[in-house]
């Protein structure tokens, strides 16, 4: 192994990281956001943007036999880098804190006070700065934590609450289907479940889904918004499509099957922004289902049958 990255592992087991984030990948990622080359010392450590993928580019440059696979990227965000965030190591996306979390212009940057710390790797200092780090840890994690709440997706979802999405604009569509379409074209209905590109499972509530009989298996990945509509005895089952795709056919399928055990018409929705991103998908929305654009959103547009909405048996 590489002598910088058993001393990367060094700061980071001094730093008190978790023992899943003390290993070669999360060593690896702190020498990519430091710019740190197997050469270079550490007292030349830069602050520069960067993101997943260039990380995985540059540890396979620079420290691998083999470069990471395709694959490894979520691995890497979710089980090293959210840590580094939460720890005050490194900072998410500090040029543009309202990204969307799933933008592939998300970067990250060693924090001002980490890089203080890591310049001193070494030096007579590097105690006094580690203990000052730690000290203050909390309130750093807080701090850059801070930027990334104010700017998330306030949702009302009746009952006088209140839940925050990840900031964006597919948040932002899924809080006009559940703060504008449904008013309208399922009045008096109750939320069962709402994602989020940062947290699956945004809101999601188990005894009303367990009530309506479903069998949800774990792996199956669920529409961006459930909607119950007690008053019809409907679930709404609504996809907001800002960069991926509509509900089509294959798609439909899927949540029919998903939902298989729900014993309630099922009702398949498409959101759109605009009517102009939806003429972008217009050959792939699957027949019986509904579309809707939030930017007029008192209109549903309908492919095909002999109902306006409901669901199909």
């Amino acid at each position: 192994m590489y002598k910088k990255v058993k001393e990367a592992l060094q700061i980071l087991t001094a730093l008190d990281m978790p023992r899943a984030q003390l290993n070669m990948r999360s060593a690896l990622c702190l020498l990519a956001i430091c710019g740190l080359k197997p050469k270079t010392p550490w007292s030349n450590a830069s602050a520069h943007l960067i993101g997943i993928t260039p990380i995985m580019e540059f540890a396979a440059e620079h420290y691998m036999d083999r470069p990471y696979a395709a694959n490894t990227r979520e691995t890497i965000r979710r089980q090293t880098m959210h840590q580094f965030c939460a720890a005050g190591i490194a900072l998410y996306n500090p040029d543009d804190p309202g990204r969307a979390v799933n933008s592939p212009k998300a970067a990250y940057q060693i924090s001002p006070e980490a890089l203080t710390l890591i310049h001193s790797f070494g030096s007579a200092q590097w105690k006094q700065n580690l203990s000052g780090f730690l000290k203050r840890n909390g309130s750093l994690a807080r701090k850059y934590a801070r930027p990334r709440k104010l700017a998330s997706v306030p949702v009302k979802i009746g009952g006088g609450l209140t839940i925050q999405l990840s900031p964006g604009p597919h948040s932002d569509l899924i809080r006009k289907l559940v703060e504008e379409f449904a008013p309208r074209f399922a009045p008096g209905s109750t939320l069962i479940y709402a994602g989020d590109t940062g947290d699956k499972w945004g809101f999601l509530d188990n005894n009303a889904l367990a009530a309506l009989g479903a069998e949800l298996d774990s792996h199956g990945k669920m529409p961006d918004v459930v909607i119950h509509d007690t008053a019809k005895g409907w679930i709404l089952l609504c996809e907001a499509v800002t960069s991926h795709g509509p509900v089509n056919a294959k798609r439909h399928e899927e949540l029919k099957r998903l939902f298989s055990t729900v014993r309630l018409g099922l009702v398949f929705v498409t959101a759109f922004p605009t009517r102009k991103v939806m003429s972008k998908y217009l050959n792939d929305i699957a027949w019986e289902s509904e579309v809707w654009c939030a930017d007029a959103p008192d209109h549903l547009v309908h492919f095909d049958g002999e109902r306006f909405l409901g669901p199909y048996e």
